[in-house]
């Protein structure tokens, strides 16, 4: 096996792009990227830090994110895990890729960009859901914005529900059991805590 190891090697296999296909990149949020975002309910979030990449799954109502200006974009966070690897990065580094998806949509919304966190009483209000103001909110400068093709959504048969595979149920408890040398009876009762979790979003 050969491994590709320059950018030379690389485009030896993938040619340069077409200049029409380079055309769409753009520096700036434009009327349709805004449009897309102000429909999108989730997108993947992925940031870089000392333990490498992470990517986090973002959701809520359509126009989550908000479309400060042509070149700012404000994310808000909600209640999680509090694991905050993602938002660890964004304070040692910053960099931060978003991937904007659309249900039944193909094209998918890309944006790289700089990100930083704030904590702003009246901005985490404007971002509130449900009620409850966002517990901090980051904001990114964008930098490139672009569409995807939506091969690769056709491809997975993404929003076609009689392609979709088997539900999968995942348990919890069944993890963090195992790691506390639990017995299955405190897996179930995990299981019930973050089934119940679920219904106050």
């Amino acid at each position: 096996m050969s491994q590709i190891q320059t950018i030379e090697q690389l485009r030896a296999v993938i040619s340069a792009p077409h200049p029409m296909t380079q055309a769409k990149v753009l520096d700036h949020i434009d009327e349709q990227a805004r449009s897309f975002i102000t429909l999108a309910p989730f997108m993947i979030m992925s940031t870089v830090g000392d333990n490498g990449v992470e990517a986090s799954p973002k959701g809520d109502e359509p126009g989550f994110v908000q479309v400060e200006d042509e070149r700012t974009l404000l994310i808000p966070e909600r209640p999680g895990n509090k694991l905050a690897f993602g938002l660890q990065n964004v304070v040692a580094n910053g960099q931060i890729g978003l991937l904007f998806m659309c249900p039944g949509t193909g094209e998918t919304l890309r944006v790289n960009g700089a990100a930083s966190l704030v904590d702003d009483a009246e901005l985490l209000q404007k971002l509130s859901a449900r009620g409850r103001a966002a517990v901090l909110a980051i904001r990114v400068k964008v930098s490139r914005s672009f569409f995807h093709c939506a091969r690769s959504v056709l491809r997975a048969n993404l929003w076609e529900p009689e392609h979709w595979p088997e539900r999968q149920t995942i348990s919890f408890g069944r993890i963090i059991g195992k790691a506390f040398k639990a017995t299955e009876a405190v897996e179930q009762q995990i299981d019930t805590v973050v089934n119940a979790s679920y219904r106050d979003l």
